[in-house]
């Protein structure tokens, strides 16, 4: 049996029929994915035929496949499941394939996921585009089939090892809620640092990589803390100069334990520096105001905020008025970054306009 061919799309090599050793490849690559997760292929295109011929194509290779007509179907397919890839025609109508890309390579839900643009138009100029909307590869018209089903193999290699490393922070992330929980008096802590300080971030307009870095921060920055013993971590703030040299110790066992994932490189100078202070009297490096990254400086400072408007076995919560002179206090005394704390505090007043 063969398929019929569109005008503006035509496979090259065996499509609608397949040699032995195309069935055997076909075979191979299902057996492959037993018992594992089975991508999940988005095909995006307005002409029905051509997506009807790329999902019998990708179906044949033990793939899950899902199409869309347009990009707001796509992007309704992609809040009810998200794909592994994503294969989309750039002129539809509507919102073009460059859109699409654009819009959910902006989002940090959905950025990692491997976006193949296919395209008629030979322009560098339309490929620049492509290029500078996120795509992570080209597909020219004609599509060869041997083409296709090699470039989606190798985007989906690289779509695993992602959701590995993603795997990984996960469990570092849990691993740090596992430490919180050994002190009762702060739950929920975690949470809020890594909501406040995404929003502090926002406010001073840093870039989606830094947001990112910061509410893994919030879960991660006292993740050294699983090396301090009990009887330490709950004494509060009456700590001997030996258990102080203990305790003084977590940044740098946090930052050990996370420094072998490369996808959290931003968020290690967060747990190493998140004690510094500007007048150098921080641990573990003693850094001074200029020297200290500004993630760790924009992370101590929610967590000074948290830390007293909270109770705990060794003093009772404060309010927001109290906890806002206090940090001005800290500021005067060379502990905080007098401009962030400004910026918090202004950041928080605008909110409560707001509601």
């Amino acid at each position: 049996m063969s398929f019929p061919r569109d005008p503006r799309l035509s496979f090259g090599g065996t499509f609608g029929t397949s040699s032995a050793r195309d069935a055997a490849s076909d075979q191979s690559v299902s057996e492959a994915w037993v018992g594992r997760h089975v991508p999940r292929i988005l095909v995006v295109d307005d002409n029905p035929g051509i997506a009807a011929l790329m999902s019998q194509l990708l179906v044949m290779r033990g793939y899950e496949v899902v199409t869309a007509a347009d990009a707001q179907q796509a992007e309704a397919e992609v809040r009810r499941q998200l794909p592994d890839l994503i294969l989309s025609d750039v002129r539809m109508p509507g919102k073009s394939g460059y859109d699409l890309c654009r819009d959910l390579k902006g989002n940090p839900a959905t950025r990692l996921i491997p976006f193949v643009l296919i395209t008629g138009l030979s322009d560098s100029a339309d490929k620049l585009r492509g290029i500078e909307a996120g795509a992570d590869d080209f597909l020219n018209k004609p599509v060869l089939a041997e083409e296709l089903t090699a470039r989606v193999k190798s985007l989906l290699r690289v779509k695993e090892f992602t959701d590995e490393l993603e795997t990984a922070d996960s469990v570092l992330c849990t691993l740090g809620l596992i430490v919180e929980g050994r002190d009762p008096y702060t739950e929920g802590h975690c949470e809020r640092l890594a909501l406040n300080a995404v929003e502090l971030g926002r406010h001073l307009g840093l870039d989606e990589d830094s947001i990112v870095a910061l509410r893994r921060g919030g879960y991660l920055h006292d993740l050294g803390k699983i090396a301090v013993p009990d009887e330490i971590l709950k004494k509060g703030s009456d700590l001997t100069p030996d258990e102080w040299k203990i305790m003084k110790l977590h940044p740098v066992t946090g930052e050990n334990i996370c420094k072998p994932l490369k996808s959290l490189r931003l968020v290690l100078p967060i747990i190493r520096h998140h004690h510094e202070r500007p007048d150098g009297s921080g641990y573990p490096d003693g850094l001074r105001a200029g020297e200290i990254p500004l993630l760790p400086r924009i992370l101590q400072v929610v967590d000074v905020y948290d830390a007293l408007r909270t109770a705990r076995p060794y003093k009772p919560a404060i309010g927001h008025d109290q906890s806002a002179q206090t940090m001005r206090e800290k500021v005067r005394q060379g502990l905080l970054d007098g401009d962030l704390v400004d910026e918090f505090f202004g950041m928080l007043l605008e909110q409560r306009r707001v509601a």
